[in-house]
């Protein structure tokens, strides 16, 4: 194996060893892919101002966020089937997120469940929540969430239906895969995949199955989800989920100014600048294009985060110079995931640091608190 530099060496080492249907899963949006594609290649455009001749000694990319210190302004974004890019891949990923000093969402469409991280961690991980109709199970899952000593909760709000996402379709998506003769001759081509998913229990919605009515295995787990993303999800529950918390709040979905104010009248700790990887409107605007307006209008009166197109430091630091004060990895750490297990997810965590680093020397400054847009050449933002 060559020597692995950039987050893309490890995306095409997980292409070769992660079953089809689950590379497509993480690396595919919705539609067209336009979004999907202009969430990373809008990154690209921002061109960078050189400065030299600065004293680079004594550098720290050290922040926080919601009050949480950080090694970095980075996060493990919440992906659903991460135990499907690799055996027990989200008690691996929060592992290595807790090593490096940066906090894990765990999603949740897990496979491994709230009480699996909690059991292999020591640091309060986050946990990000759907809004299902069956409400019950939603204060159950805040409960659980709560007894997890979770250190935030995650509220994704753009996904009250399911975008268009035609190689899942094509692919027939399933968590564990179906039978079929295309997605075994697939599988059989992957055997580091099969080896570590045969040492694993761990093998659907460890959040769901078991913790619903009626839910007990894969059979009637697809058609409880397929009816429960509720599609009245509104600001109103917005509120109730805050009050059933009790704990930080961060809202995960804004693309938007108006609903921006919206979330600062919520009282939520920060918001997301999001549009779910591409996944969900295809056809919005890129994450990094919305992100300058939102923190404009609100950062002041919110932390504003954002996701989306993240594959290098020099993306993190692009996006801290534009106002977010956080990032989420998604796709990023899943390619290392994928590729290498835990190790590979530490190699990610290493190389956006390095990359965030350098980068903050090379503009000029020492400290991440003192990054601002003056980094950025006029004109390409």
């Amino acid at each position: 194996m060559s020597v692995i530099t950039t987050v893309e060496d490890l995306r095409v080492l997980a292409k070769k060893r992660v079953p089809r249907m689950f590379y497509d899963y993480a690396d595919s949006g919705s539609w067209t892919e336009s979004t999907y594609r202009a969430n990373e290649s809008d990154f690209q455009k921002i061109k960078l101002r050189q400065r030299v001749a600065v004293n680079m000694e004594n550098r720290s990319t050290a922040t926080t966020m919601v009050g949480v210190d950080v090694k970095m302004p980075v996060a493990i974004a919440p992906t659903g089937l991460t135990g499907m890019q690799h055996a027990d891949g989200e008690i691996l990923a929060a592992r290595s997120a807790e090593r490096f000093g940066i906090p894990f969402t765990l999603s949740t469409m897990s496979i491994c469940s709230i009480e699996d991280i909690a059991a292999h961690t020591k640091a309060p991980f986050w946990f990000q929540l759907y809004v299902m109709r069956d409400r019950d199970f939603i204060e159950r899952l805040i409960d659980r969430a709560k007894a997890a000593n979770c250190g935030a909760l995650v509220l994704t709000l753009d996904l009250q239906i399911l975008g268009q996402r035609h190689k899942d379709l094509k692919n027939g998506l399933s968590a564990p895969p179906k039978p079929t003769l295309s997605t075994m001759l697939n599988l059989l081509t992957k055997p580091r995949w099969c080896l570590g998913m045969l040492g694993t229990k761990r093998r659907q919605f460890g959040n769901i199955v078991g913790h619903v009515k009626g839910v007990t295995d894969m059979a009637n787990l697809g058609a409880w989800t397929a009816q429960q993303f509720d599609p009245r999800l509104n600001w109103g529950d917005v509120e109730w989920i805050k009050k059933r918390w009790g704990g930080k709040l961060i809202l995960k979905g804004i693309q938007d100014i108006e609903d921006a104010k919206l979330a600062v009248d919520s009282g939520a700790d920060a918001l997301i600048v999001s549009n779910h990887g591409g996944r969900q409107l295809d056809g919005a605007e890129s994450s990094i294009r919305a992100l300058p307006a939102i923190a404009e209008a609100v950062g002041s009166k919110i932390e504003v985060h954002m996701d989306g197109g993240i594959r290098s430091g020099q993306d993190v630091l692009k996006a801290w110079a534009l106002g977010a004060r956080g990032t989420y990895i998604g796709r990023a750490f899943l390619y290392g995931l994928g590729a290498m297990g835990e190790a590979g997810v530490d190699k990610v965590l290493e190389i956006i640091h390095r990359e965030l680093d350098l980068t903050m020397a090379f503009t000029g400054h020492t400290q991440l608190r003192n990054v601002d847009r003056s980094i950025l050449l006029p004109g390409s933002f």
